[in-house]
Formats: C-alpha cells, sequence, structure tokens
C-alpha cells in the first residue's frame, strides 16, 4: 500500500524507512505537515501517515478521499486532529499506535517532576558559571507528599507505579480504574478531590470535547496554593492564560509542560534564528519555575522502534485484508 508521510524528520526516515521496508510498504518521505494546502502532495498515494500536529479536518480528508486515500494512520496514540466522523462517512480508516512505550513518557514525567522540584534546570547553568549559591534551590521530599494522576491508561499506570515507589500517596482519576493499582495501595477518586488535595498533579489523559482545558481558572482555583502541574499528554488539556495567572499569583508553584495547546507552529523546529510570534508562549518561558521540552517525552530509541513497527502492522493489515486491531472510531471513542 503505497503511503505518503507528512512532517518527517531525519529519525522518522531512520525508524519508518527501516520498518517499512521490512515489511515491503512502498512509500515516501515528506517534510510538509498535511493541511489543506499540501494534502495535494498525497496524490497517488493510498495511505497518508501523518504526526501529532497534522491536520485530518473534514476539509482535508474529503480531498484526500478524493485522491483515493483508503487509510490514515497515526504514528502516535493521540487522535484529537482527525475528524473521525467524516473519516467514517467517506470509508476512509483511520488506525494509530494506542502504546509503544509507555516508559518514555512516564520516565520523562518524572524527570520534570525532579528537576522543577530541585531545581536541576537552574542549578546546571548556575554551575557553568562558577556559581556554587544554593539560596533558590531549595526542594521537598516527595516522599509522603499527595500526587494526583488524572489518566490511568497505559503511561499514567506507569507513572503511578513510580510515584508508589517514592513512598508517595497516589489519587488517581480514570472512568476506567486499574484493579493492580489499587492493589499497589493507589486510591481512585474524582478529579475534584484531586484538585484539591495534591501536591502535585500530573495529566496523562487524551483530549477530547470533555478533556479540552481540564485545568482552567475554576479548577486552579481550587488547588493547593503553590501546586506543581505536570502535562506531558496533550496541550489542550491546560488554559495556557490561565496558567500564567496562576504562576503571576502562586497558585501554582511550579509547571513542567512537554505539550503546548498552540504547539503546531512551535514544536519539532528550530527557530533559533527567528522571533517566535507566539506572546503567550513567550511569556511562559520568562518565569523562573517553569520548564518546558519540546514534545520530546516519546522520544526514546524503545519508543520510536515500536511505533514505527505498529504503524508498518497497520498499513499491511488493510493491505492485506487483516483486522485493524489499532482502529479508531467514533464507536470506540463514545
Amino acid at each position: 500500500m503505497k503511503t505518503a508521510v507528512f512532517s518527517t524528520k531525519p529519525y522518522d526516515m531512520e525508524y519508518l524507512g527501516r520498518a517499512f521496508q521490512d515489511a515491503g510498504i512502498e512509500h515516501e518521505f515528506f517534510e510538509a505537515r498535511l493541511r489543506k494546502k499540501t494534502a495535494k502532495l498525497a496524490r497517488n498515494f493510498e495511505a497518508v501517515c501523518i504526526f501529532v500536529n497534522d491536520t485530518a479536518d473534514a476539509e482535508v480528508l474529503e480531498e484526500l478521499s478524493g485522491f483515493g486515500i483508503k487509510l490514515v494512520t497515526l504514528r502516535c496514540a493521540g487522535f484529537n486532529n482527525v475528524d473521525l466522523k467524516k473519516a467514517e462517512e467517506l470509508g476512509i480508516k483511520v488506525t494509530r499506535v494506542p502504546a509503544y512505550s509507555p516508559y518514555s513518557v512516564a520516565e520523562h514525567t518524572i524527570g520534570l517532576m525532579l528537576s522543577l522540584n530541585r531545581h536541576f534546570h537552574r542549578a546546571f547553568w548556575r554551575v557553568r558559571e562558577a556559581n556554587f549559591s544554593l539560596d533558590g534551590l531549595m526542594g521537598f521530599d516527595m516522599h509522603g507528599k499527595t500526587v494526583g494522576v488524572i489518566g490511568t491508561g497505559s503511561i499514567g499506570r506507569v507513572v503511578c507505579r513510580i510515584l508508589n515507589g517514592f513512598g508517595m500517596k497516589v489519587l488517581g482519576y480514570d472512568i476506567y480504574e486499574d484493579e493492580e493499582l489499587k492493589k499497589l495501595g493507589i486510591t481512585y477518586t474524582d478529579t475534584e478531590t484531586i484538585f484539591k488535595e495534591s501536591d502535585i498533579i500530573t495529566l496523562h489523559t487524551p483530549l477530547t470535547p470533555e478533556t479540552k482545558y481540564l485545568i482552567n481558572e475554576n479548577t486552579l482555583a481550587m488547588m493547593k496554593e503553590g501546586i506543581m502541574l505536570i502535562n506531558t499528554s496533550r496541550g489542550g488539556l491546560v488554559d495556557t492564560r490561565a496558567v500564567i495567572s496562576a504562576l503571576k499569583s502562586g497558585r501554582i508553584g511550579s509547571l513542567g509542560l512537554d505539550v503546548y495547546e498552540e504547539e503546531g507552529d512551535l514544536f519539532f523546529e528550530d527557530l533559533s534564528d527567528y522571533i517566535v510570534q507566539d506572546d503567550v508562549f513567550m511569556r511562559l518561558l520568562t518565569f523562573p519555575n517553569v520548564l518546558i521540552t519540546g514534545h520530546q517525552a516519546f522520544f526514546t530509541t524503545n519508543a520510536m522502534e515500536a511505533i514505527a513497527e505498529t504503524t508498518a502492522q497497520n498499513i499491511k493489515s488493510l493491505e492485506v485484508g487483516r483486522e485493524l486491531e489499532n482502529s479508531v472510531t467514533t464507536e470506540k471513542t463514545a
């Protein structure tokens, strides 16, 4: 099945190229993101492979359908950038990579927590300048603190296990409660309780209409003064302007982000020679208690290999008529 691969970087070409070659999938890599003006690149292909900041809305899908595209395969877990209803109307199948390496994102999440708490990122630059003062670098023992994990799927489950190992009181929220986590002592509760009782809150839930701006002015007002907030899931879970106000007031004591709601114009690109036009994002960078990474939580060799292999399997399954185990439909997400 001839596949057009959008938003490709050298590492995509390396890992996807190898997996596609092994599976016998004809493909072509495009650096461009999929959107209305680039959809024409998919002409003469049967499938498109896209990533988190590509756009497969109704308009784009209409054009892809006109080219005879049968499959939109996401090389990521999230699918909020695809209009599933429109895809079904057009007969276009949609697949994703539901689980690649939950450890990659989970471990990155813990790294953000530790860095913000113990100020590793600030200490690094101080020592390089021969400044060995400890002023402003005070942290706290995570042992005994309360952490709220919103979303205990494959990634959130690993986060819970790691934090439980730290000796923290772990509160979890998910539509589906994990019995194994309960046996470890993780307490399931509602989001309001998590907002009110947690010292640290970390987000691991998909972006849906229901979870859009889960972190907003009202929910922030419920939280403890000095809360640590971590988001390695989807940028749209957090109302950035509300978070900036909470940082200014001290409601948020520290903020760790690997995703940002308007990251499509920023992340995965080298903009060091340009003036970044996003004033909201640049305001975030002025806070010393904010640590942002550019959507790199997934970025390990283990994850890239798993993503490439699963994506190739998804394409091959449709080509040979096998059941699409990783399909995404409106029925499955209802």
